[in-house]
């Protein structure tokens, strides 16, 4: 593990963090995405105490709006907003007024009008972050939004990078699988691209979305080649449920095409493995290569905690940390 400070810092010395929300790391500049890290690493560090808490969030109102199932980002994000003091509403689509047909525009209004500060919000439809930020005054937070953004999941991947490799920039960093319906690897490419890493994407061809070429990565569709050139590999989940038809043969082929087994960490030994979550043992990678100490992948969920404090306490308006 690198020294802490070994990191991104910002640049810029007239900066001055004026983001309200945060739908996507496409509306925050490169100093911006720094400064986020930047505290991260102050609630990592928080994170280690004795008692791992702060009183900053004490007396705001937050409210968690899931209408998509999400396991680990709920968590994350609730963990967050209690070991900052807030009060949370937790909000599911499966026992509301949803059921009864009430729109998104008129549960978001109800919600807000209860004096909320701050709406986390992930839905299965690309936008609704975009939609709720024209309809109430409370600071939103895109938790992911179909296979758009999921700005919060790239900016902890960036920080575990960070952590292990040192500054981004100069970074060789592979992406494999599931480009199509990722969102995860949307905001991945516009942060470290942002942040002057080289990044390359890897997947079967019918896993490549057409407008690919147009953010600025490398396409490949030969692993071993990603392997051998990466500082970092970050396999995807393969989302079975977002596919509409077969896009390869079988789990068992796409795995001894694409997946990363125990003979590529031998062969790379300074190849560090990452995966957003949740692991298809089998399918992304090897059971041994999740496992293994090359694989940062619970260290990715430790830091999803700071990260969404940092994001929290930034959006909060809060500037007394001292």
């Amino acid at each position: 593990m690198r020294d802490i400070n070994e990191r991104d810092k910002v640049s810029d010395p007239n900066y001055s963090f004026s983001q309200q929300h945060l739908i996507g790391l496409k509306d925050y500049s490169a100093d911006d995405i720094r400064f986020v890290l930047e505290q991260a690493a102050y609630f990592r560090e928080v994170l280690n105490r004795p008692v791992p808490k702060l009183p900053t969030l004490r007396d705001k109102t937050i409210v968690n709006l899931f209408y998509e199932n999400s396991t680990r980002t709920r968590i994350s994000f609730e963990l967050a907003q209690k070991r900052m003091g807030a009060d949370v509403i937790n909000f599911s689509s499966s026992s509301s007024s949803v059921k009864k047909g009430e729109s998104l525009k008129d549960t978001i209004r109800n919600i807000e009008s209860m004096k909320i500060d701050m709406v986390v919000v992930r839905h299965e439809s690309p936008g609704v972050p975009h939609f709720l930020r024209r309809c109430v005054d409370a600071a939103i937070i895109n938790a992911g939004d179909g296979a758009h953004e999921h700005p919060t999941q790239a900016l902890l991947d960036m920080f575990s990078m960070q952590q292990v490799k040192g500054p981004i920039k100069g970074q060789k960093i592979v992406i494999i699988g599931d480009i199509l319906h990722s969102r995860v690897v949307r905001s991945n490419i516009i942060g470290l691209t942002k942040l002057g890493a080289e990044v390359m994407v890897c997947g079967p061809k019918t896993m490549m979305p057409l407008f690919v070429n147009e953010l600025g990565v490398t396409v490949s569709h030969n692993l071993e080649e990603c392997l051998a050139w990466c500082d970092v590999a970050m396999a995807l989940r393969i989302q079975l449920e977002r596919q509409k038809g077969g896009l390869f043969p079988s789990i068992r082929e796409y795995h001894e095409k694409f997946g990363i087994k125990m003979k590529h960490l031998e062969k790379y030994p300074e190849m560090t493995i990452m995966h957003p979550g949740p692991i298809n043992r089998g399918v992304e990678m090897d059971s041994d290569v999740a496992d293994s100490d090359r694989a940062i992948i619970l260290n990715q969920v430790t830091n999803g905690l700071a990260v969404r404090m940092a994001v929290l306490y930034l959006l909060s308006g809060r500037r007394d940390l001292g």
